[in-house]
C-alpha cells in the first residue's frame, strides 16, 4: 500500500539532517521524520494516511478479506521476513532500510473509525500482523494499537492479531473487554529458540521465553492463543529434538494449537538471506542452494514430507493440532486457513504478508 495523503511544503523542525522532503518523495502524506534517543538505530517516518483498511482481492488466496497495517518496515529485523519486498514500493531497500526505516501511519485509528462507520461496512473479519508486526518497537512510542482495537470494537468487527511482540500484554485488558462484543483471535509467532541463533537472524525480536510468557498471559486472560512455528529452517531449527522442545514449551504455556511451515524464500528475500547464511553458517550454503535453487522459493516436496514426518507426531501427541478460529462475525470471513495458503499468499503486484 502507498499513502496518498496530504503533502507538506516545508520540512518539520524534527526532520533529520539529510532526510528532507526530497529524500522522502516516495512517501505521500509525509509529515515528519524523527529519530528518538530511546530507539537507537531507528528512523520513524510519520505519515498522514487516507485509508486504514486494505481490501484483499477476491482472487487472492489470502485467508482474510481485510487487513490493517499501522507500520511499514519492521525493527524485528528478521533476515527471512518475506514482507521485505514491500519496502521497494517506498523507494527503500529490502535490507537495512526495512529494518530501520519505519513508516508510521499516525492517524490510522481516526481514519479506521470513519471507514468502519460507513453504512457499507459489513463487519467482515480484519487481520493485523499480516505485513509487518503491529507490536514492534515503534508501538511503544506511538501506541496506535489501542485506538485501532477500540475502533474495531465500536463496530463489533471480528479481529485477529498475529505478532512476535510481547507488547501485546499491554493491551490484553482492552482485548478482554472487546471480546465480549466481537470475536478476537490472538496468535504468537515463535521460530527460533536458540539465543545465539536468534540474535543473529531475528535480532529485534523478544526472546522465545518472553513470547511464551505472553502466550501464558493471554491464556490466563481467557484467550486460547495459537502459535505459528514459522519458518522452520532446514538444518538450523528442524531437528526432532529442537521441535519437540519448542512444542513442549508451547503446550506448557497454554497455547491452543500450532501451525508450522518451512522457510519460504521469495526473490527479494533470497539474496539477503543467503548473504546472512554465508556470514553465519557458510557450511550450510551448499545445502541451501540445493534446497532453494535458482528462482525456487519453496523447499522441495521431499523436504516438506520429511519435516511433516518429524513434527506432526509431536503435534498430535501434545494435542496441538491446528484448529482455525470459527468465524462468528456477521459476514463472510476467510479467517480459516492452511499452511499451504500461508506459504503462497499474494497475487502479482500485491505485497505478501509477513507471517513470522
Amino acid at each position: 500500500m502507498r499513502w496518498n495523503g496530504q503533502r507538506v511544503d516545508a520540512a518539520s523542525e524534527a526532520t533529520l539532517p539529510g532526510l528532507g522532503l526530497g529524500e522522502v518523495a516516495a512517501l505521500p502524506g509525509h509529515l515528519r521524520t524523527v529519530r528518538a534517543p530511546e530507539f537507537a538505530g531507528l528512523v520513524f517516518h510519520e505519515v498522514i494516511a487516507k485509508s486504514a483498511l486494505n481490501r484483499v482481492p477476491a482472487s487472492s488466496s489470502m485467508p482474510f478479506s481485510w487487513t490493517i497495517n499501522p507500520y511499514r518496515g519492521c525493527s524485528h529485523a528478521c533476515v527471512y521476513c518475506f514482507a521485505r519486498g514491500s519496502h521497494r514500493y517506498l523507494d527503500f531497500d529490502t535490507g537495512r532500510d526495512f529494518d530501520s526505516q519505519i513508516v508510521v501511519k499516525v492517524n490510522i485509528a481516526e481514519v479506521l473509525g470513519r471507514e468502519l462507520g460507513r453504512p457499507s461496512w459489513a463487519g467482515e473479519h480484519v487481520a493485523l500482523g499480516t505485513n509487518t508486526d503491529p507490536y514492534q518497537r515503534a508501538e511503544g512510542r506511538y501506541r496506535l494499537m489501542p485506538g485501532i482495537i477500540d475502533a474495531l470494537a465500536r463496530s463489533a468487527t471480528p479481529m485477529s492479531i498475529l505478532t512476535k511482540g510481547t507488547l501485546l500484554r499491554r493491551d490484553l485488558p482492552q482485548l478482554v473487554e472487546v471480546a465480549q462484543r466481537a470475536p478476537v483471535t490472538l496468535s504468537m509467532s515463535i521460530a527460533v529458540t536458540d539465543p545465539e541463533l536468534q540474535r543473529s537472524i531475528e535480532p529485534g525480536v523478544p526472546s522465545a521465553r518472553a513470547r511464551l510468557d505472553t502466550i501464558a498471559a493471554a491464556r490466563d486472560a481467557g484467550f486460547a492463543p495459537a502459535v505459528f512455528v514459522m519458518p522452520v529452517m532446514p538444518h538450523l531449527t528442524d531437528s526432532t529434538e529442537q521441535l519437540g522442545s519448542l512444542l513442549g514449551d508451547i503446550r506448557a504455556a497454554g497455547a491452543r494449537s500450532v501451525m508450522y511451515g518451512p522457510l519460504h524464500l521469495r526473490a527479494h528475500v533470497k539474496p539477503w538471506f543467503f548473504a546472512w547464511l554465508e556470514r553465519a553458517y557458510p557450511e550450510l550454503l551448499p545445502v541451501y542452494h540445493s534446497l532453494y535453487p535458482g528462482s525456487a522459493s519453496r523447499a522441495p516436496q521431499s523436504y516438506r514430507m520429511e519435516l511433516a514426518a518429524r513434527i506432526r507426531p509431536i503435534i498430535r501427541r501434545l494435542g496441538l493440532e491446528w484448529s482455525a478460529p470459527r468465524d462468528t462475525g456477521p459476514a463472510r470471513s476467510r479467517a480459516q486457513f492452511s499452511a499451504e495458503q500461508l506459504a503462497t499468499i499474494g497475487p502479482p503486484g500485491v505485497p505478501a504478508p509477513t507471517l513470522f
